[in-house]
């Protein structure tokens, strides 16, 4: 007979289902928001290209962002 101490413990199937749900909105999670990343780097890169060029004026920087993310939302219809 094997000691208890040497048994691998693996937690009830109760825990295994709750840790693998959680694994999955965990990467869900993950995943939305590399993808908003994505969404919003570009724009904030002019944005903030265009606050240096401007002369720190938050306004056309704020066109700018708000352009920049029209023009993605617009290119991936």
């Amino acid at each position: 007979m094997i000691p208890p101490s040497v048994l691998p413990i693996f937690g009830t199937v109760i825990d295994i289902f709750l840790l693998l749900i959680l694994l999955v909105i965990g990467i869900v999670v993950i995943i939305i928001i590399a993808k908003v990343l994505l969404f919003v780097l570009p724009a904030a890169i002019v944005a903030a290209v265009v606050w240096f060029l401007t002369g720190y004026n938050l306004f056309w920087a704020g066109v700018a962002f708000l352009a920049v993310a029209v023009l993605s939302i617009l290119k991936r219809k």
